[in-house]
């Protein structure tokens, strides 16, 4: 489990340097099957960013994804990325 403040000095050392014009992060509860087949329930975190393509906005939310993994001991962390038509 990841305490709140944990997850605030990773927010402000790893996520808001690589995404400063703003980004969005939701409370959510989330769930997975672990290898030995045992469903895992837990709190976490949706982080939604909206970034220009050509902004190398890919290599930036995998290396956020990456330090996650490090910092937390995570297996996984969950990327969609999808095309999106937005109005700033």
């Amino acid at each position: 489990m990841v305490s709140d403040a944990a997850w605030q000095a990773f927010l402000a050392d790893e996520i808001t340097p690589r995404f400063p014009d703003g980004l969005t992060v939701l409370d959510a509860a989330g769930q997975w099957r672990e290898g030995s087949g045992m469903i895992v329930r837990e709190r976490t975190k949706l982080l939604l960013i909206l970034a220009k393509p050509e902004a190398d906005g890919m290599r930036r939310t995998e290396e956020i994804a990456e330090a996650y993994k490090r910092a937390f001991g995570q297996e996984y962390v969950l990327r969609a990325i999808t095309a999106a038509c937005v109005s700033f």
